[in-house]
């Protein structure tokens, strides 16, 4: 794998729209996993208070059991094959895409919209200061 592969940030999509973004922040001392393979892990939250907004958000237990699943999932990614990428720098163009104005309006609104808990606002759980990674 190319050094400098994933230097600058990976970012996760969702029909077109941006839902996160990873900024590779090392010069500030944030560990970022740009030589390493990764993989995408998804889960049902627990209702722990932390993930319920303090107990405001209600967990209807008579729903249960909880369950997702994922339809036409298509991830582009660069595989790894014995230490080995896929990928070069130069392709896809995907690799070097950068969120311009009108993509972080759009990830704006999923937050503003669909997000209940960032742990970057969370003091309660982190009484002795918020991860360095919520102030680059």
């Amino acid at each position: 794998m190319s050094p400098g592969l994933f230097s600058v940030h990976f970012s996760f999509w969702v029909d077109g729209i941006p839902i996160r973004e990873f900024k590779n922040l090392e010069s500030a001392g944030i560990p970022f996993p740009k030589r390493q393979p990764m993989r995408i892990y998804s889960s049902l939250w627990n209702a722990d208070d932390w993930a319920t907004r303090g107990g405001i958000v209600k967990t209807d237990w008579s729903q249960a059991p909880f369950m997702a699943s994922y339809r036409r999932f298509c991830a582009d990614a660069c595989i790894l094959y014995s230490g080995t990428s896929s990928c070069s720098w130069d392709s896809p163009p995907w690799i070097s895409q950068v969120l311009d104005s009108t993509d972080q309006k759009k990830m704006k609104w999923v937050e503003d919209n669909y997000m209940v808990y960032n742990y970057c606002t969370d003091s309660e759980r982190f009484p002795h200061g918020l991860p360095t990674e919520c102030f680059p």
